[in-house]
């Protein structure tokens, strides 16, 4: 079997979260055998249609444009088995890019009107033409986003018997680096899809709801770590790429969300063997108490004073943050006074290592 895989993201590597995903769903495919060829649509030239319909006059099945499209994309196309469209969701559809790439593909169909079923549509050209598999990436945590995306696939593909082999779509994609446990479970998911679609033309049921779950079982919690992203980006005044290539962090407003960039910068493997409670006593703009719990590799927390805790660290909020975002030094705020410690100082030490996620 021969898979052309076209990629429309215009990001890459891990900033583009299509790729992350097209890369785990092409490894099983060829581990079930397939032939898969990628191909990055931003590194070719390919012009809009226009609209001249020489492709069905002139020049039948022939392209009036001179350009990738017509030299290298399209025969590949033809000839594929099964032709992956994978596309970053950009106003709940396929993007630009992909929009053209598909477009571009008319020469495949002749011009005459014929039905199949209840639907108006073209006679193809070609004995055969490519399976289809859709891979869609959305920001939005909710699988309504696709709403639109699913519609337009089923009318391009769906309508001919054995068409459309898969769709997948991943919502809440940017958070995909940071979901740990289930982020591995969603890439498994999508490189067993990869499989199943060679071997059985289909994603099982249960392969795409792995592939589909939920970063986040709260979706307030899941917008306020996006919100709170933005606003650092808009702060550093840098873009998002810029903002993950020079490390930095999401700044917390509030207790509330320094618990949870806490729990997201939590790395287990490295606080294996801890046991400890840590205390954190805020003053300035923010005030109030909040605890974790370190147990093992398992991590907690709660607003609040603990009950016994192994270190207490008062701190204003704001130094605090600028120490967790990389603002500030921790050790020249504890020698200017700015933070006090009381307790197991080792685990105030050793403490950026547990939560250098």
């Amino acid at each position: 079997m021969f898979v052309f895989a076209v990629n429309s993201s215009a990001r890459a590597g891990s900033d583009s979260k299509t790729e992350i995903m097209l890369n785990a769903l092409v490894a099983g495919m060829r581990e079930a055998g397939a032939t898969v060829e990628v191909v990055n649509l931003k590194d070719k030239k390919i012009r809009v249609c226009a609209g001249c319909y020489t492709c069905w006059t002139k020049t039948p099945g022939k392209c009036i444009h001179q350009d990738d499209m017509t030299r290298e994309l399209f025969p590949k196309w033809v000839e594929s088995d099964l032709c992956v469209y994978a596309t970053p969701l950009f106003h709940h559809t396929v993007n630009a890019t992909m929009k053209t790439f598909i477009e571009r593909t008319l020469p495949v169909a002749e011009p005459y009107l014929i039905t199949e079923g209840e639907r108006w549509t073209h006679p193809l050209r070609h004995k055969k033409t490519p399976g289809a598999v859709v891979l869609s990436v959305a920001g939005f945590p909710a699988m309504s986003a696709f709403a639109a995306l699913q519609h337009y696939i089923q009318f391009l593909f769906g309508y001919r018997e054995g068409r459309l082999w898969g769709e997948i779509y991943r919502p809440g994609a940017e958070m995909l680096p940071f979901a740990g446990e289930k982020r591995d479970d969603i890439l498994k998911a999508t490189h067993l899809a990869g499989r199943e679609l060679v071997e059985q033309k289909t994603i099982l049921p249960d392969t795409k709801a792995r592939i589909e779950q939920p970063i986040s079982d709260d979706m307030d919690a899941f917008a306020e770590m996006a919100n709170l992203f933005w606003d650092s980006c808009i702060a550093e005044g840098v873009s998002p790429k810029e903002f993950n290539q020079k490390g930095l962090r999401p700044r917390p407003n509030s207790i509330t969300s320094f618990m949870r960039i806490l729990s997201m910068g939590f790395n287990p493997q490295r606080a294996a063997d801890v046991e400890a409670v840590l205390q954190f006593d805020f003053s300035g703009s923010v005030t109030g108490r909040c605890h974790v719990t370190i147990t093992k590799g398992s991590f907690s927390s709660s607003e609040g004073p603990a009950e016994k805790a192994d270190l207490i660290i008062k701190t204003p909020f704001d130094v605090w943050m600028d120490i967790l975002t990389g603002r500030a030094d921790g050790a020249k705020m504890m020698m200017e006074g700015k933070v006090t410690a009381e307790g197991d100082l080792n685990l105030l030490i050793n403490m950026a290592q547990w939560f250098g996620r």
